[in-house]
């Protein structure tokens, strides 16, 4: 017997690990595409022609436009995909579109502003419902007293994984003439072949997942003639059945806020810091250090919700951001932003991790993927207003400091909203319907 149960840790173990690394794999993502690179490029290089801050609107509309799509049809296909077991399924297809439109930002050069445009939104739209199916089998591969810290640990390898591969790039960029091998003869060609290394790694280490993460059982009502009539359905009795779920409406408020200024400070960095002068070096550089920083502080956001409890880690977490809106005002110099980013490091991986697990804990598993798509409408809600915010401060006022210190007001509000749930009494109506669940198979 004791073999057996070391055998059945070990194959635990093994599909945590598996999950883990798709946050390795899709970090890439976050970090050289839509922080580091592809704005100060998009802005310098793409729109060279456009006056700085109407081309920091188009960035900011356009991440408007292409999470407002995703926010909507998330939901719907969770449904679906919980209804007929194809959660894997969903995953690969998104992935697929955001991997092939990634690879394809290798041929936007100078003046090519509108096809990079269409060809991120694209590959966002992909990354981000692939996000919710892999956010979806959280539950399923983690037990309830260890979600917090597999969470926690898959955002650590995506910070260190993301960094790695950012740190590559950045050597190309900041040495083009090692690479002439590869056909890197200048930094924008430099930039253009690390959009291209991104779809690469974002393939290779998303392989595990796929190999040793089985596909979670379809819900128990598996008479299925039309799968998307079904969803539908299943969505319709969610809402009816809304008062059901009333702390996780009331989380996801509360994420829905802060998360809109953790959101905003992460897709809108690099463009605001190039606007005041910052060079695409220091941005790249501290977003690098961003990913240093994150990778223990992530494990460490997991160890303080062991003491503190998950909403006081995250209560610590949003008082950090707090204090990096305010101090975003001041910012002048290169030496600023490298402060910042730092700052950063130390709560953005612990936030987010803990926001999904809390989220995941009062979830039931029949659920997951329907849930986990009104998850999503929250932190791309989130994704919409920060930028548009953050584009309408620079139209009117012609720069965007503004818009960064009235963040603040998301990280408080916020706050207030999350002291108003009771988490034990959403994972105990967790709890119970997947207990109706199994007695239903």
């Amino acid at each position: 017997m004791a073999t057996i149960a070391a055998v059945d840790e070990k194959l635990h173990r093994r599909i945590i690990n598996a999950w883990c690394m798709y946050d390795w794999a899709n970090s890439a993502f976050a970090t050289t595409i839509m922080a580091a690179l592809l704005p100060p490029y998009f802005s310098g290089v793409a729109a060279a022609s456009l006056p700085k801050a109407q081309a920091s609107s188009i960035w900011g509309f356009s991440l408007a436009f292409s999470t407002l799509l995703i926010a909507f049809l998330g939901p719907v296909l969770g449904a679906i995909a919980d209804q007929t077991g194809t959660k894997k399924r969903f995953l690969q297809s998104f992935l697929s579109v955001a991997i092939v439109f990634t690879a394809l930002l290798f041929l936007v050069h100078e003046g090519d502003w509108v096809m990079a445009v269409i060809f991120y939104m694209l590959a966002s739209i992909g990354n981000a419902g692939a996000n919710v199916f892999y956010d979806s089998l959280l539950p399923h591969v983690a037990r309830p007293d260890e979600i917090d810290q597999v969470s926690t640990k898959g955002y650590a390898l995506g910070y260190l994984g993301g960094g790695i591969l950012l740190a590559i790039n950045l050597l190309w960029y900041m040495k083009p003439g090692w690479f002439g091998w590869m056909g890197i003869t200048d930094g924008n060609s430099a930039v253009r072949a690390s959009f291209l290394s991104v779809a690469v790694w974002w393939i290779i280490f998303s392989i595990p997942l796929f190999r040793y993460v089985k596909e979670p059982k379809a819900s128990s009502a598996t008479q299925i003639v039309n799968p998307i009539r079904a969803g539908f359905k299943r969505l319709g009795e969610t809402f009816h059945q809304i008062k059901r779920y009333q702390q996780l409406v009331k989380f996801l408020i509360a994420f829905w806020l802060y998360e809109d200024g953790i959101g905003t400070i992460i897709k809108m960095a690099t463009i605001y810091g190039a606007e005041i002068g910052i060079g695409a070096g220091d941005l790249a550089g501290a977003l690098l250090l961003t990913q240093i920083i994150g990778v223990p502080f992530s494990f460490i956001f997991g160890w303080l919700a062991k003491r503190l409890g998950t909403k006081k880690s995250i209560y610590l977490s949003l008082i950090v951001y707090t204090l990096i809106s305010i101090a975003g005002y001041f910012m002048t110099k290169a030496w600023h932003f490298w402060v910042l980013a730092g700052a950063v490091g130390l709560v953005q991986g612990g936030s987010q991790a803990l926001s999904r697990s809390l989220f995941g804990s009062m979830t039931p598993k029949a659920r997951t993927a329907e849930f986990y798509g009104f998850y999503d409408i929250s932190s791309k809600f989130a994704g919409i207003l920060g930028p548009l915010l953050f584009s309408a401060t620079a139209l009117i006022f012609g720069t965007s400091r503004l818009g960064i210190v009235s963040l603040v007001v998301f990280f408080v509000v916020g706050a207030v909203l999350l002291s108003r749930v009771d988490e034990q009494s959403g994972i105990a109506t967790a709890r119970a319907e997947d207990a109706l669940e199994t007695e239903a198979a």
